[in-house]
């Protein structure tokens, strides 16, 4: 089950979210082992270039924005978006050769996405589908979690949730979810779980959501995009009322939407949301979904902290799979064509 070392480039990234990235200041985030400045040029747009100036490689996160684009710290460079020098001083000629990097970078679904390889490759319409987090007709909150492991462990860990059972037991986990058997599938570069619960006892968190005593039927919809994006379709409704055979009116539906950014071969930076279709003018329900699922959350980064850790400790052991990897094991494979196809 090991892929390879490293990860596809050709590819959009969520870098940060929407909110985090202004025309007052400039941020700095690593993505796929590139240091990467962010800012929003007097348009509203965003723009991204390395962050090392072409002169003596000072972050050009620490200088200042003027007039839209950036000044360098140690020496007054400036650079604009597309990562050419305008200003040098103490020379009234320009090299045309003095630039940085630039980024194809695009604003949509409350992220800021940036895709890191070929630029020419970069087509916006590929940007992974997390609309849920802009539609009128849901609503939520989400974070970040900065985490000490592979972006794939979290791939791994949101295609698989028998994990609920046993990592999330006083939450969303019970033991119907290790009991019922997953239904998989694939096309592209996309890959689909599917588990449907029935007649079950509710854990904590969906019985304190549903707001009512009996029992439950239950589904997990997961969908997974490549390289990192997974969407899931969940909720609970009474035992009998149809939720199984598409009727979910009498209960409550939840997306999660989760999208994994690598930092490095080691570090990651994981964006999530949970966002509902229910009670939408609420502001404090939303932020007891969002605290207490980030609270859930840290139960998954210890585990997959710990799961690093031995992995680099152990490199010649092998990830091993059963029957509940299924999902996690394509998902790997299409990761893997995606970097092969970039050799």
């Amino acid at each position: 089950m090991n892929a390879p070392k490293g990860f596809p480039l050709n590819a959009w990234y969520a870098i940060a979210w929407s909110h985090e990235v202004s025309g007052r200041e400039i941020i700095s985030r690593t993505l796929c082992n590139r240091a990467i400045a962010l800012w929003r040029k007097p348009d509203g747009s965003p723009a991204a270039v390395q962050d090392a100036c072409w002169h003596r490689l000072a972050p050009l996160s620490l200088g200042w924005i003027e007039d839209g684009e950036v000044v360098c710290k140690y020496h007054g460079l400036k650079f604009n978006a597309e990562g050419h020098c305008t200003r040098m001083p103490s020379q009234d000629a320009i090299n045309p050769g003095v630039c940085v990097q630039s980024y194809p970078v695009a604003d949509r679904h409350r992220f800021i996405w940036v895709w890191p390889g070929d630029a020419a490759k970069a087509d916006p319409a590929n940007i992974p589908d997390m609309h849920w987090n802009d539609d009128p007709a849901w609503t939520g909150d989400g974070k970040t979690m900065f985490a000490k492991c592979d972006y794939r462990l979290f791939v791994d860990n949101l295609l698989d949730l028998t994990h609920e059972t046993f990592v999330h037991s006083t939450s969303i986990g019970n033991s119907a979810v290790a009991e019922t058997p997953m239904e998989t599938s694939h096309e592209g570069r996309t890959v689909t779980v599917q588990r449907f619960m029935e007649n079950i006892d509710a854990p904590p968190f969906w019985r304190a959501q549903l707001g009512r005593p009996g029992n439950v039927d239950r589904w997990q919809i997961i969908r997974f995009e490549a390289p990192c994006t997974i969407v899931l379709d969940v909720g609970v409704a009474p035992a009998g009322t149809g939720a199984l055979q598409g009727d979910r009116s009498q209960g409550v539906n939840l997306r999660v939407l989760n999208t994994i950014s690598p930092q490095t071969d080691t570090t990651c930076m994981y964006f999530w949301s949970l966002v509902r279709n229910y009670r939408l003018g609420d502001m404090a329900l939303t932020t007891l979904q969002r605290e207490t699922n980030a609270r859930i959350f840290v139960d998954d980064q210890i585990v997959l902290e710990g799961q690093q850790q031995r992995i680099s400790m152990m490199p010649d052991m092998p990830l091993r799979t059963l029957n509940i990897d299924a999902g996690s094991f394509r998902a790997r494979r299409i990761i893997e064509r995606m970097i092969a196809d970039e050799d």
